[in-house]
């Protein structure tokens, strides 16, 4: 049974020291964290090794680690994947990095076709204890394939976990419960956020579990629901609203599995509800939220539950990238509507 996590995402640790560090940070600190308890815990990918990663997610990890464990690959995502799931079968556990969620698709049928379907294939004999990393969502001016936010195609895989942190704690814990699953992890880092702000984060090895959502903010007039990046504009959306509108905010953190228990008690809490995610609206997870509230809590509902996301079109270019992602204004607008309804 998925218990939800309150506003402090470091509350799923024994706290004796902290550190306090940017979310890149955090996710360089799990990585080497589990690399020091676990020698079968190996880092692969496009300039992870010597250059530390195009993001510095691995820096210095070639140096404690060696060559043996931090491997500088070819740009070839298919064969860095297909490797990596030949790796998990021996017994070692990889952890994958695609420089940008926009590279993935060259491993998709790799990840989907193979890593998704070993423990199937297998009648269980044998598991897929792969994480496969990768950079996605836009903010920052980057070119063509690096703003994307494809996280449906990966929910949509039966067979795969999908983890996206919003804060520097729950990326090292979120991590953690990556690389320790038994199935392949695909764990994606909002890098509009890598350096946006830091938190403590504590020094020793932690889990968050996947499948529990946080509620960032407690709230009884609407519930919205979000992740990763976006987190923070609707928290800053739910502040300017107080007074006005109580806003209820839930970050799911994991999108497969997916906290249902958390989503449905917060709606049946609330009677109202948005989702904001900066993927595109159509066949975006927000409805497969909006259909678990028809399916478990219709009796509930007050009022339509409003999307507010990214626009049915490709990542747009520099010029037009602020107005296609989600930001507070347009939230809050999403949220009276709701409300007002």
């Amino acid at each position: 049974m998925a218990t939800h996590q309150d506003s402090d995402s470091t509350a799923a640790a024994d706290v004796s020291e902290t550190e306090n560090l940017t979310l890149v940070q955090a996710v360089r600190d799990g990585l080497a964290t589990e690399m020091e308890r676990d020698e079968d815990v190996v880092v692969m990918g496009e300039d992870v090794g010597k250059n530390g990663g195009v993001f510095r997610a691995t820096e210095g990890l070639y140096d404690e680690f060696g060559e043996n464990r931090v491997i500088d690959t070819p740009l070839a995502e298919s064969g860095i994947v297909g490797t990596a799931i030949g790796m998990a079968a021996y017994g070692l556990r990889p952890v994958a990095e695609m420089q940008f969620m926009g590279f993935i698709y060259p491993a998709f049928d790799q990840i989907v076709s193979h890593a998704a379907r070993l423990r199937t294939r297998s009648r269980g004999r044998y598991t897929c204890p792969l994480v496969v990393r990768a950079p996605y969502g836009g903010g920052i001016r980057a070119p063509e394939h690096h703003s994307e936010s494809t996280e449906a195609m990966f929910v949509h895989q039966p067979g795969l976990k999908v983890a996206i942190p919003s804060t520097p704690a729950d990326a090292k814990g979120l991590l953690t419960s990556a690389i320790r699953s038994p199935d392949p992890v695909i764990f994606l880092e909002p890098k509009l956020i890598y350096r946006a702000f830091r938190e403590e984060v504590p020094t020793e090895s932690y889990e968050i579990p996947l499948g529990e959502a946080a509620v960032r903010r407690e709230g009884s007039d609407i519930s919205v629901y979000t992740w990763g990046a976006m987190t923070r504009p609707t928290l800053e959306a739910a502040e300017n609203l107080a007074g006005e509108i109580d806003v209820e905010v839930v970050d799911l953190r994991s999108l497969s599995p997916l906290d249902e228990e958390t989503i449905v008690d917060s709606f049946e809490k609330t009677g109202r509800a948005a989702v904001v995610h900066e993927a595109p609206k159509t066949g975006g997870l927000g409805a497969e939220i909006i259909a678990t509230l028809q399916e478990e809590a219709l009796l509930y509902q007050e009022a339509p539950v409003e999307r507010i996301t990214g626009f049915d079109t490709p990542f747009p270019l520099y010029a037009l990238e602020d107005y296609y992602l989600p930001e507070a204004a347009r939230i809050e607008d999403g949220i009276r509507n709701a409300v007002e309804f």
